[in-house]
């Protein structure tokens, strides 16, 4: 089984009073996997129920949302279940073809015998199908999002020694130079990631075989699978039905995706859509990527300022995949060999940027840059910090940093912001930013805000005594 950080996350949950889990995220990521194995692990029973391909098992969340009666009705249609009480684990897979069982969270969550996960590819899909007649279990639930493995997961599966994954770690964080040899070996690594990215069927070939054009096959599969799904949405009779406008139009938005990263300055134009329709109608398209997954979004801004989303550009934005390798797979053939030599240099730098952009979304991150009206100063990435505006230029060679450097030297205008430099060099300080290997996105920690308030004295508090 591929060590993923999302079993952390399951083992924090379990630990703690918790609610049922939703778990979101794009096709073929791992998520039904994960949580059957974490099924085995820990509860002494687990029942697995596939609400896509059993729809008979539907019936036992209509009526009343009483725990016996869905627990006797499951029972019914899968008589392998078996429901021990505080020692069971219930895993509602591809909850969204079964909106009911959405709104049966609660009544699970109340009555508190049995452990509930439930999984989904199309939750934040728009129109997948009819409203929940029957509400969404707001306050009974809690929500994680899986995403392919990130280049810290990637190098666990290696079985490299921990000690080695710490001194980068702290060689990055302390701003050392990293040792030549490891330096070497972590270049490597992350090229071969590059290429193999994270989706988990493509990573176990890679770890089997080696074999990048095995890996390439995965990788077309995995995406064929996927599109077959666009459109696809539940009447409100439950039937699977295709919306054949929103298919092609969000098939069109991806076959655009090489054409709109070759360009020096990589902003998303509809005018390179091939489909019928204006902007607003290709825009359907596109969000359906988002909503599914495989796309995520970077958003101009108006100033480097902070807060960001208080500066962002809604109508301007780049557009990158969640996963690096399937970018790879839509590229020429060529590509590959061209990565392993070191040479990044293809579609202008889009494939390390790409990088940078899908680890800050694993990070659960937003995506901001800034390209000024006139093109220049651009800034690769943007993303806050402790209350500060970090400004980020990505590399695919160790090139100036001359957007950078120019708004490093006027303060007056843009302001003071921590810089970092991300290329294919080893640390190193420059005038007013930090350098990096790009591999050192891999060993960002996730930007978590701290969520303890501190509390407010009132035991001084009473009110006045009149006068």
């Amino acid at each position: 089984m591929l060590k993923r950080d999302i079993w952390g996350k399951l083992n924090d949950w379990n630990n703690r009073n918790h609610h049922p889990l939703v778990i979101k995220g794009l096709r073929q990521i791992g998520k039904t996997y994960i949580v059957k194995e974490f099924g085995k692990e820990f509860f002494e029973s687990c029942v697995y129920i596939d609400l896509r391909a059993n729809k008979t098992v539907h019936g036992a969340f209509e009526g009343d949302f009483d725990v016996d009666k869905m627990v006797m009705s499951i029972s019914a249609v899968i008589t392998n279940a078996k429901f021990v009480p505080h020692k069971t684990l219930i895993i509602l897979d591809e909850i969204q073809d079964c909106p009911n069982a959405r709104s049966s969270l609660k009544y699970w969550d109340i009555d508190g015998r049995y452990d509930v996960i439930a999984t989904g590819s199309f939750l934040g899909v728009k129109g997948f199908r009819e409203p929940y007649t029957r509400g969404i279990p707001v306050g009974y639930e809690e929500q994680l999002t899986m995403y392919p493995l990130s280049f810290r997961e990637f190098l666990k599966n290696t079985g490299i020694d921990e000690k080695v994954l710490d001194y980068v770690r702290e060689s990055i964080h302390d701003k050392k130079t990293i040792d030549k040899p490891i330096h070497e070996s972590m270049r490597a690594l992350y090229l071969q990631y590059l290429i193999v990215g994270g989706m988990p069927e493509a990573v176990n070939t890679f770890f089997e075989a080696h074999d990048l054009n095995a890996v390439r096959n995965v990788q077309k599969s995995i995406l064929k699978s996927i599109r077959d799904d666009f459109g696809r949405y539940k009447d409100a009779d439950g039937n699977d039905k295709t919306n054949e406008v929103l298919k092609l139009r969000a098939e069109a938005c991806l076959d655009s995706m090489p054409s709109q990263l070759s360009k020096e300055y990589k902003k998303f134009q509809y005018s390179l859509v091939n489909a019928k329709g204006h902007s607003p109608e290709k825009a359907d398209g596109l969000q359906y990527l988002i909503d599914v997954g495989l796309i995520v979004r970077s958003f101009n801004t108006r100033e480097i300022s902070f807060p960001l989303e208080g500066a962002k550009i809604p109508t301007e934005f780049k557009a990158f995949y969640c996963d690096t390798g399937l970018l790879i797979s839509q590229l020429g053939d060529d590509i590959p060999a061209k990565i392993l030599s070191g040479d990044l240099s293809a579609y202008k730098g889009a494939i390390a940027e790409n990088m940078v952009a899908s680890a800050f979304a694993t990070n659960d991150m937003k995506l901001y840059y800034f390209h000024a009206p006139s093109g220049s100063p651009e800034l690769d990435f943007l993303f806050e910090d402790k209350g500060e505006t970090v400004i980020v230029e990505c590399k695919a060679t160790n090139n100036r940093a001359t957007s950078m450097k120019y708004v490093i030297r006027n303060q007056k205008k843009y302001g003071i912001h921590p810089a970092i430099k991300l290329a294919d060099t080893n640390v190193g300080e420059g005038d007013g930013f930090i350098t990096y290997p790009l591999y050192a996105i891999g060993f960002m920690e996730p930007i978590v805000p701290n969520a303890i308030i501190e509390p407010v004295d009132i035991k001084q508090l009473k009110v006045p005594e009149d006068k």
